[in-house]
């Protein structure tokens, strides 16, 4: 399918993603919520089970090392995150996790992710998985929902990352293609991570690697728009630096949403110069919407206001952006 039709699927009905190339990781035992607490930015100790949370795992300067989700069951906790901040959590979780304190494994060899978003996502999802409609439409933003048993058995997870309804459902790699074949008898289309791509560029929503790393404070990447930070939870790796950002100051550039106009398409990295030639920021995702045109997301100098007219430049080229009018968690 051309990006346009999966586009208008994603839209007007339900997009069938893969997902299953971020990395999941479960975690067992009773100081488990404890100890993951004590790496993120987020309260992992006030999960509930059925409950879930998005977070940063920080360096100790206050940097992004990965962001995580965090799911709550009656077994323990699976985290995930993608697969270009992997190793960075596997490493972090090797380092401060000791498995006889909270017992971890590496599940995503034998367990799948499978998102289906678009108006017609729940149906779909609660005609696959048996689970009620109603009832996933009562989820939180993490929340999440168990059907099925033995190898179909599934979680399903209500996620807010892009502007239309969606959810992942997590299962055994063993059941798979009940699910797919369950998913498309239901009327879901198949698609690409390309869609994916283009939906949260709109949305605003980073992606670790090339929107953020390990050089990006939380602030930077709206982490507290997007509901990763606690401020009133125990301590944590690099808090210092986020607590004093929050309280006593802040930072001097956002991730903010572009859009440009044009056949000539900005190649990550390129400069962003105001009016006066100076350099104020630089190019980051960049994708052509079908129904927006050229998007963008881009770190950008805070005092930049919403609305500005930008040109991004590099070897070979030029072209001229424009930032969101309307912000996505860019606070000042």
């Amino acid at each position: 399918m051309s990006d346009a039709s999966e586009y208008s699927a994603m839209r007007s009905g339900a997009l069938l993603i893969d997902r299953s190339d971020r990395v999941r990781i479960r975690f067992g035992g009773g100081r488990a919520a404890e100890l993951l607490t004590g790496l993120v930015t987020n309260d992992v100790l006030a999960l509930l089970p059925g409950h879930g949370l998005y977070a940063a795992a920080l360096t100790p300067k206050g940097k992004i090392s990965a962001d995580i989700r965090v799911f709550a069951d009656n077994d323990g906790f699976l985290t995930d995150t993608s697969a270009r901040a992997a190793a960075n959590w596997r490493a972090i979780v090797t380092k401060y996790v000791n498995p006889r304190v909270a017992p971890y494994r590496d599940v995503s060899a034998e367990t799948r992710d499978i998102g289906v978003f678009g108006p017609k996502a729940r149906r779909v999802v609660g005609m696959a998985t048996g689970i009620d409609e109603a009832a996933l439409a009562g989820l939180d933003p993490y929340g999440h929902l168990s059907g099925g048993e033995g190898d179909t058995r599934v979680m399903v997870v209500r996620v807010a990352e892009v502007d239309v309804e969606g959810y992942e459902i997590f299962g055994l790699r063993a059941g798979e293609m009940v699910l797919r074949d369950g998913l498309l008898s239901a009327g879901a289309i198949t698609g690409t991570p390309r869609a994916w791509d283009i939906a949260r560029i709109e949305a605003g929503r980073p992606e670790w690697g090339i929107d953020i790393n390990d050089s990006t404070i939380p602030q930077e990447a709206n982490f507290d728009s997007l509901g990763a930070i606690s401020y009133t939870k125990g301590c944590y790796t690099g808090q210092e630096t986020v607590a004093r950002l929050h309280f006593r100051g802040h930072v001097n550039r956002f991730l903010r949403r572009l859009h440009f106009v044009g056949a000539t398409v900005p190649p990550a990295n390129a400069q962003l110069i105001d009016h006066a030639g100076n350099v104020v920021g630089d190019v980051r995702s960049v994708a052509i919407s079908p129904r927006q045109g050229g998007v963008a997301l881009a770190m950008v100098r805070r005092e930049v206001a919403p609305g500005t007219t930008l040109h991004a430049r590099w070897d070979g080229g030029e072209c001229t952006m424009q930032i969101a009018a309307q912000e996505k968690g860019a606070t000042g």
